[in-house]
Protein backbone atom coordinates (compact mmCIF):
# COMPACT_ATOMS: atom_id res chain seq x y z
CA UNK A 1 0.00 0.00 0.00
CA UNK A 2 1.50 3.07 -0.95
CA UNK A 3 1.82 6.21 1.39
CA UNK A 4 -0.69 9.13 0.91
CA UNK A 5 -0.16 12.33 2.36
CA UNK A 6 -3.84 11.81 3.96
CA UNK A 7 -2.29 8.48 6.02
CA UNK A 8 0.83 9.66 6.98
CA UNK A 9 0.19 13.52 8.47
CA UNK A 10 0.32 13.05 12.12
CA UNK A 11 3.12 9.98 11.52
CA UNK A 12 5.30 12.13 9.71
CA UNK A 13 4.80 15.42 12.12
CA UNK A 14 5.54 12.36 14.93
CA UNK A 15 8.81 11.65 13.15
CA UNK A 16 9.87 14.85 12.43
CA UNK A 17 9.95 15.57 16.32
CA UNK A 18 11.58 12.05 16.66
CA UNK A 19 14.53 13.15 14.66
CA UNK A 20 15.09 16.46 16.82
CA UNK A 21 14.70 14.47 20.15
CA UNK A 22 17.39 12.20 18.56
CA UNK A 23 20.19 14.66 17.82
CA UNK A 24 19.52 16.05 21.06
CA UNK A 25 20.29 12.23 22.41
CA UNK A 26 23.23 12.08 20.10
CA UNK A 27 24.28 15.75 21.68
CA UNK A 28 24.00 14.68 25.40
CA UNK A 29 25.90 11.69 24.66
CA UNK A 30 28.49 13.52 22.69
CA UNK A 31 28.70 15.87 25.79
CA UNK A 32 28.91 13.17 28.49
CA UNK A 33 25.83 14.24 29.92
CA UNK A 34 24.28 11.60 32.90
CA UNK A 35 23.36 7.92 31.65
CA UNK A 36 20.03 8.39 33.76
CA UNK A 37 18.94 11.47 31.22
CA UNK A 38 20.18 10.27 28.32
CA UNK A 39 18.30 7.17 28.64
CA UNK A 40 15.41 8.80 29.67
CA UNK A 41 15.50 10.76 26.24
CA UNK A 42 16.45 7.80 24.22
CA UNK A 43 13.11 5.83 25.30
CA UNK A 44 10.95 8.78 24.49
CA UNK A 45 12.46 8.83 21.00
CA UNK A 46 12.09 5.28 21.17
CA UNK A 47 8.58 5.75 22.36
CA UNK A 48 7.42 8.56 19.24
CA UNK A 49 8.67 6.34 16.91
CA UNK A 50 6.41 3.27 17.73
CA UNK A 51 3.50 5.41 17.98
CA UNK A 52 4.51 6.84 14.19
CA UNK A 53 4.74 3.49 13.22
CA UNK A 54 1.35 2.91 15.00
CA UNK A 55 -0.62 5.52 13.39
CA UNK A 56 0.10 4.35 9.98
CA UNK A 57 -0.93 1.16 10.62
CA UNK A 58 -3.85 2.73 12.13
CA UNK A 59 -4.60 4.65 9.00
CA UNK A 60 -4.10 1.64 6.85
CA UNK A 61 -6.53 -0.20 8.50
CA UNK A 62 -9.23 2.55 8.19
CA UNK A 63 -8.19 3.15 4.44
CA UNK A 64 -8.71 -0.55 3.86
CA UNK A 65 -11.98 -0.48 5.80
CA UNK A 66 -13.33 2.11 3.40
CA UNK A 67 -11.83 0.56 0.35
CA UNK A 68 -14.00 -2.67 1.70
CA UNK A 69 -17.13 -0.93 2.24
CA UNK A 70 -17.13 0.80 -1.11
CA UNK A 71 -17.21 -2.43 -2.83
CA UNK A 72 -13.26 -2.31 -3.80
CA UNK A 73 -10.70 -4.49 -3.06
CA UNK A 74 -8.64 -3.34 -0.47
CA UNK A 75 -4.39 -2.99 -1.14
CA UNK A 76 -3.70 -5.24 2.00
CA UNK A 77 -5.08 -8.21 3.47
CA UNK A 78 -6.18 -7.96 7.56
CA UNK A 79 -3.93 -10.71 7.74
CA UNK A 80 -1.25 -8.41 6.14
CA UNK A 81 -1.91 -5.19 8.42
CA UNK A 82 -1.97 -7.48 11.63
CA UNK A 83 2.16 -8.99 10.50
CA UNK A 84 3.32 -5.12 10.26
CA UNK A 85 1.46 -4.02 13.76
CA UNK A 86 2.58 -7.33 15.27
CA UNK A 87 6.30 -6.50 13.81
CA UNK A 88 6.21 -3.09 15.74
CA UNK A 89 4.58 -4.86 19.16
Amino acid sequence: MKLRPEMTGDALTRLKRARGQLNAVIEMMEDGQDCRDVLTQLAAVSKAIDRAGFKIIASGMRHCSAAREDGEQPEMTEEELEKLFLALA
